[in-house]
């Protein structure tokens, strides 16, 4: 049994971690797992937790707080019908099956895969954030099936190896397919419960060897409980701050923010 000692540390770290991602999720309107991540990561190796999976085990327990902060999120956007839900149940069969591939995946690969695929992948989406424009559009509507089927697996796949939900990257695809912001992030809200649920129900079975204390399969339930908590304390604050300040250098400046980030965990992976 570990000494309250060596986990008063990690659950400090956790609560600022969970407060800072809850600021920035209602701020921006963004998924907290594309900070959960790295922070995790940050904050385990900081403990001393080397964990030959220990990306496995930040991607998981990310995933697992989106399976109970995500359903909130759907019905706070469907109470102002911004979700299209003949969409979700369209799109559910193929994010469903791209989700479990992706856990499948996230769970054969070394942790260092899972850093460079993190780390390429946010800084894309960091990149996006702060270049992109609403007026780039591919088309009118988005494709028919099967490419939309394609696309939708091919999103929640990578979202699943991130431990991301379905904002970062379908927001920015229902967009340019002319589809109004608000339905976008409203509609991703209920992709992110069909990525995490399946990805999870996956990594409560896998071996993770040298995890952190308390670890479910690769699920850290410290991690998630103290997080799901200042999350759920902090998500209004960061969305009374998106309605009395520009979101525009907001956003930019986490752009910044999360470039950085991707590049510092790339740097990790190629010096050490």
């Amino acid at each position: 049994m570990p000494e309250l000692a060596s986990l008063l540390p990690m659950v400090l770290l956790l609560v600022v971690i969970g407060g800072f991602a809850g600021v920035v999720a209602g701020m921006l309107g963004v998924g907290g797992g594309i900070v959960l991540v790295p922070a995790f990561f940050y904050a385990f190796t900081a403990l001393g937790y080397s964990s030959p999976q220990l990306m496995q085990i930040c991607v998981a327990t990310s995933l697992a707080t989106i399976v109970i902060t995500s359903p909130r999120s759907v019905m706070a956007h469907n109470k102002k019908g911004a979700v299209d839900w003949a969409f979700l149940r369209g799109w559910a069969p193929f994010v469903v099956a791209g989700a479990l591939a992706g856990m499948f995946a996230a769970s054969r690969v070394s942790s260092v895969a899972l850093q460079v695929v993190f780390g390429t992948l946010a800084g894309l989406a960091g990149l996006y954030m702060a270049f992109g424009k609403s007026s780039w559009q591919l088309g009118q509507a988005m494709p028919a099936q099967p490419v939309r089927g394609a696309m939708g697996a091919i999103l929640a796949f990578f979202s699943a190896m991130m431990g991301i939900g379905g904002g970062t990257f379908g927001v920015p695809l229902m967009t340019i397919y002319a589809v109004p912001i608000h339905r976008a992030v409203g509609t991703a809200a209920g992709i992110g419960l069909l990525i995490a649920l399946p990805a999870v129900a996956g990594f409560v079975f896998l071996n993770v060897a040298e995890a952190p204390p308390f670890t479910l399969g690769a699920v850290n339930l410290p991690a998630f409980a103290v997080v799901i908590g200042s999350t759920m304390l902090t998500t209004p604050l960061g969305a009374r701050l998106a309605h009395s300040m520009d979101p525009k250098p907001l956003k930019r400046a986490f752009a910044v923010f999360l470039t950085l980030v991707a590049l510092n965990m790339l740097r990790k992976v190629l010096w050490g």
